[in-house]
């Protein structure tokens, strides 16, 4: 239904190279004003006074926006604000939607939707970013780590972006903290079930399962694993400690396996291989990421996985 409409939208995007956070900002708020006031659209009421900006575009209106699509990620701190020599484009944006109009393909609500689906992908095309901050602790720094990890699988539906980032962080720390082991890392959304592994990682007598969401499969997993003598352990984050607690005395294994937050599991050896000196302590952070991040590029399609430190 909405091919042609579709067909024209990705042209304007592809010809007038609009993937930057500020254009997708302005694009997103001139949408929002054609909604409301209906097209065709006269671009003289997108000017200030002063002629110098677009009226009312700001960080506060792209964010109102936003909210209304469940996105609480800033899109753009200046929101968009444009200078004299972009109005034009905006003037121009304005014309393409009177032509789509013109043309009776001017869904609004349909535009605006698709707009706010580019600036997903604006998001998610990102990668996450390790502020190592020396007055936080380790925990602290991991933990903000999987919180943004969260707010993006929450703004993209569907897509498990904390527990592969989670899984990763474990096999990169275990490269470092035993090089001469073949750590072995699979792609996250390749089931156990579908690869033929016993878990996520083993080592020596030890099967390491990495999760962010305990449930009773995976504590079944564990009992067929300490049935063929192995040694389960799995990794979790720290508000899923409970819960796999709680499921692993059900099953009878409570006593049987180890069960670690994850933030300290790796923060632990963080500490250990840099010697405990504040000076080696970034450079490991540093070696970490390297290793993650070879890991997204080995085993993960998606490169946004990908973690820079700031």
């Amino acid at each position: 239904m909405h091919d042609a409409l579709d067909e024209k939208l990705v042209a304007y995007q592809i010809k007038h190279k609009l993937t930057s956070k500020g254009k997708l900002a302005a694009i997103l708020y001139i949408t929002r004003v054609a909604k409301e006031k209906g097209l065709p659209l006269d671009p003289s009421v997108l000017i200030t006074d002063s002629r110098g900006q677009v009226q009312g575009l700001g960080k506060s209106a792209v964010q109102s926006i936003l909210a209304e699509y469940n996105i609480v990620r800033i899109l753009a701190e200046e929101g968009g604000r444009t200078s004299r020599g972009s109005l034009g484009s905006m003037q121009d944006y304005a014309d393409f939607l009177n032509e789509l109009n013109h043309h009776g393909i001017a869904d609004m609500s349909y535009i605006e939707q698709w707009w706010i689906e580019r600036i997903k992908d604006f998001f998610s095309s990102q990668p996450f970013n390790l502020r190592y901050d020396t007055s936080k602790s380790l925990r602290a720094i991991i933990r903000d780590l999987m919180e943004q990890a969260y707010k993006r699988q929450k703004e993209n539906p569907g897509t498990m972006y904390a527990g592969a980032v989670l899984q990763h962080l474990v096999g990169a720390k275990l490269t470092l903290a035993l090089p001469e082991a073949e750590i072995v890392s699979n792609g996250s959304a390749v089931a156990d079930q579908v690869s033929g592994r016993d878990g996520d990682f083993h080592v020596g007598e030890v099967i390491i399962h990495v999760t962010t969401s305990p449930g009773e499969a995976l504590m079944r997993k564990c009992k067929r694993n300490l049935e063929s003598g192995y040694r389960p352990m799995i990794i979790t984050t720290y508000a899923s400690m409970p819960a796999a607690e709680a499921l692993a005395n059900i099953q009878e294994i409570g006593g049987r396996i180890d069960i670690l937050e994850a933030e300290q599991f790796i923060a632990t050896n963080v500490y250990e291989i840099s010697k405990f000196k504040p000076d080696f302590r970034k450079v490991t952070i540093e070696r970490l990421l390297v290793e993650y991040n070879k890991i997204i590029e080995k085993v993960e399609s998606d490169l946004s996985l990908k973690i820079s430190m700031g």
